[in-house]
């Protein structure tokens, strides 16, 4: 690779870190050719983006982009595949769901909206991360219930409160 296609490359990947708030690095070493195609076929599904990445270049990159990547830059050893998404856990889940089937790809870290998470026992807490959309719907359901509490009270009472004035009326 000549210095030319480094220096793209390294361009590339600093628009990449800075384009995206989610990024995961993971190891997929040892995973056969049909595994390592079955693994980029459940993120294409999971819309995540999947590249096998040189260490010295992502680490040129990191040191290159505006974001403070802190501590995640010392897991860059041996072979590193790059995730990013736009859903926060997407990359987590993928990994779990892949290691149903096999012990790999492993969590090396993750940067997710500026917070670094470093190795494969964060997987746990990653994957209990909720989406935006997630979130906006805990708050929307939030918000109805207290409503609904009072629609539902109003109509059983004011049920009540007819059928008592008719008795009286009738009598």
């Amino acid at each position: 690779m000549t210095r030319e296609e480094k220096a793209q490359v390294i361009q590339d990947l600093t628009t990449q870190l800075a384009e995206n708030a989610t990024i995961y690095l993971a190891d997929i070493s040892g995973l056969n050719a049909q595994s390592t195609s079955d693994l980029r076929r459940a993120a294409y599904k999971a819309d995540v983006k999947l590249n096998v990445v040189k260490n010295t270049l992502l680490a040129k990159a990191m040191e290159a982009s505006d974001k403070d990547f802190g501590e995640l830059s010392t897991v860059l050893k041996g072979n590193t595949s790059i995730m990013v998404a736009e859903q926060s856990n997407a990359p987590a889940k993928l990994i779990k769901n892949f290691r149903k089937k096999s012990n790999k790809p492993l969590l090396k870290g993750a940067y997710i909206e500026e917070e670094v998470y470093i190795g494969d026992e964060q997987l746990d807490a990653l994957v209990a991360i909720k989406s935006k959309e997630e979130l906006i719907g805990d708050v929307i359901t939030l918000l109805q219930s207290p409503a609904k509490n009072v629609i539902s009270g109003l109509k059983s009472s004011g049920g009540k409160l007819a059928g008592i004035l008719k008795t009286l009326s009738e009598k």
